[in-house]
């Protein structure tokens, strides 16, 4: 059986050609209807970015860089507002009947800013680059992990993905060390945007220094090109991009400034002063800046607390069930976002197929939580040792955790905790407890969870000090072998979620909207799952 899926395709398509998840971001808010309909006469769009970041390399996979990634860099293709895929330079994807090998067709019109073409030797070029070691790619695994050859490239035992054709200019065959139905969606976002791999590139396969820098070149694939660095004044500015293969951009020019304070930057951008920001998580920003600011689609991903579970006192897992019962988690949400945009959590899914309809939230019991903690092995609060709280890296997450710390204080007698706002040199011994998001940039639940709690997810290895469950680890490993359209694929992913429940690893915050963070005037701001712009050639500013 082949599967061929082209440009333009929908949810519905995906499903029922059985090559597909494609899970259903679940549309939430929505911007509101833009008052001002005529185009402003000056189309500068000056964004707020909230720290110094000293690395604009777009093949970093995290960080506030990677929120503008789609300004000026090309992906394979893109997931959009309605969990759609759409084609970009990639136009046609096709597996083999064993789904151990998939065909890529690139956009014969797809060009670099130079004009020069975007060939298949430039997508298996940025791929390679991102899984080198020393590039230090983030996420790199979640695109390649399943890419014969990626263990020795990542090893640095080569520097070239084995398991990566190009037969001609236009066409890209990879192959998988074991069956995956959702290889396609795992390059549809911007997490290795595609570069010119020959100016990226060294001889020996390496990163060149700044070569994305004008000075350097500076060639890119996507709607804008950067015409100014200064990593010192924390300002950045990109203009159209003359060769864009899409449409032409409707800016002429996107200024990026670094403005840390987060009270500064809603002072601005609420005269006008400036029209967005990079990340802007305040309790009260929609008093203060309007729903349209933060409005967008809930995405597939959480934010929540996570207990060290291999570290006293946490070890015992009475104590996170009284600490878990002793929080009033809508007042919780009051505390951190009391007119939104995001919404209470109860469980990790959210955004996609999957999520569970039965789930039992965890209730609010103070009397419950106190017997639990007297019933322990710590007997009380007394004993218990000092907590560390870390991760409150934003006003909002430290109005949550000082909501937590003052209920632990009234229902439990915890009086011991100390909030770290850093999340850089965690170590499980000194940290009881981090705040962190669990999501997934592929709409699949159990891949959601496989990433995130599995023995070998990045928040049971990172976040909860190697929490481990081999039932979870088993139920996960069968479902994501599955066929997508098989119900035991969602089936698993939901028994192992309903088992980590009942290990009582964290307090549940609450559900993601992926915000415009951008005033009502400017259109065309709205995000992906990916974090990314969806059409940053489409953004406009209109008459205020």
């Amino acid at each position: 059986m082949t599967h061929k899926i082209k440009a333009g395709i929908t949810r519905r398509t995906l499903l029922m050609s059985g090559a597909a998840a494609v899970g259903a971001l679940s549309v939430g808010a929505r911007p509101t209807q833009l008052m001002a309909q005529t185009p402003a006469a000056e189309q500068v769009l000056k964004v707020a970015h909230g720290g110094f970041d000293l690395d604009w390399s777009p093949m970093r996979g995290g960080g506030r860089v990677l929120r503008w990634n789609s300004l000026w860099w090309a992906s394979p293709m893109y997931f959009d507002e309605n969990a759609q895929i759409q084609p970009y330079v990639v136009t046609e994807w096709t597996p083999n009947d064993d789904m151990t090998e998939w065909t890529f067709t690139l956009n014969p019109d797809a060009v670099f800013s130079d004009g020069s073409p975007i060939t298949a030797a430039d997508i298996k070029g940025s791929w390679e680059l991102a899984a080198m070691p020393s590039t230090r790619h983030e996420r790199v695994n979640q695109v390649l992990a399943g890419v014969v050859g990626y263990d020795e490239i990542t090893g640095g035992e080569t520097s070239t993905l084995e398991g990566v054709a190009t037969p001609d200019d236009q066409t890209v065959v990879v192959t998988l060390g074991t069956p995956d139905p959702i290889f396609f969606m795992r390059i549809a976002n911007h997490l290795i945007p595609i570069v010119k791999a020959s100016e990226a590139r060294d001889e020996n396969g390496e990163e060149v220094m700044e070569w994305f820098a004008p000075e350097n070149g500076g060639i890119t694939s996507g709607p804008f090109t950067m015409v100014e660095l200064d990593v010192d004044g924390g300002s950045i500015a990109f203009e159209p991009n003359p060769n864009f293969f899409i449409e032409a951009p409707k800016l002429t020019r996107v200024e990026i400034q670094v403005i840390e304070d987060t009270v500064t930057a809603t002072n601005l951008i609420a005269r006008g002063d400036m029209h967005a920001h990079t990340e802007l998580v305040t309790s009260t920003i929609i008093q203060d800046l309007g729903p349209e600011f933060s409005a967008g689609p809930q995405i597939p991903s959480g934010q929540h607390f996570w207990f060290n579970v291999n570290a006293a006192p946490f070890d015992d897992p009475m104590v996170r069930e009284a600490a878990i019962l002793a929080v009033d988690r809508e007042g919780l949400i009051r505390a951190s976002f009391p007119d939104g945009p995001h919404e209470m959590a109860e469980q990790i899914l959210v955004g996609i197929d999957g999520v569970d309809p039965d789930w039992e939230p965890y209730p609010y019991d103070p009397e419950r939580a106190r017997e639990l903690l007297a019933e322990s092995s710590y007997g009380g609060p007394e004993r218990l040792p000092r907590l560390i709280l870390a991760g409150t890296t934003t006003p909002a997450i430290t109005a949550a955790a000082q909501f937590i710390v003052e209920q632990w204080r009234q229902n439990l007698g915890i009086t011991a905790v100390e909030l770290r706002p850093s999340l850089d040199g965690f170590r499980p011994a000194d940290v009881h407890i981090i705040r962190d998001d669990a999501g997934t940039r592929i709409p699949d639940a159990a891949s959601f969870l496989n990433a995130n709690i599995s023995t070998e997810g990045n928040i049971s290895k990172n976040k909860m000090n190697g929490y481990s469950n081999e039932e979870i680890d088993s139920l996960l490993d069968a479902a994501i072998d599955m066929a997508v359209d098989n119900p035991d694929r969602i089936g698993n992913a939901r028994e192992a979620q309903r088992i980590f429940r009942d290990e009582f690893g964290f307090i549940p915050w609450y559900y993601e909207t992926m915000s415009r963070w951008a005033r009502a005037e400017v259109e065309g701001m709205e995000k992906n799952l990916d974090w990314q712009v969806i059409r940053p050639w489409n953004i406009q500013i209109m008459e205020s």
